[in-house]
């Protein structure tokens, strides 16, 4: 199996302020192993294909990751994020996170 090394994207709603809740975005940096990598193209009704990642990442869960299971959005693969679709705990204390397509929602080390 291809071992991975990766960052793991977070995205919680804080109140930063009294009254104001705004998302604050942390990356943690994992290793596991690849259980899955391919790629796949729909063109569908658009000029440009969606590219998607048929990915699955088997990492150890730590008590980090598990305290964020539900705000976990993206894993970073290669410079770009992608979204988490699922998460499998049928391995606990290992953790398969399924990747799909590219996520574009906010990011660590976003302005």
């Amino acid at each position: 199996m291809a071992k991975f090394f990766g960052k793991i994207g977070y995205v919680k709603t804080e109140e930063t302020k009294p009254g104001i809740w705004t998302k604050v975005v942390t990356e943690k940096t994992y290793s596991g192993e690849y259980t899955r990598l391919s790629r796949r193209w729909s063109n569908g009704q658009k000029i440009n294909s969606d590219t998607n990642l048929a990915a699955e990442i088997s990492i150890v869960a730590d008590s980090d990751l598990l305290d964020n299971l539900q705000t976990i959005k993206y894993v970073r693969l290669r410079g770009k994020p992608w979204n988490v679709e699922s998460i499998d705990d049928t391995q606990y204390p290992r953790l398969t996170l399924v990747l799909g397509g590219v996520y574009n929602g906010e990011v660590a080390g976003d302005e």
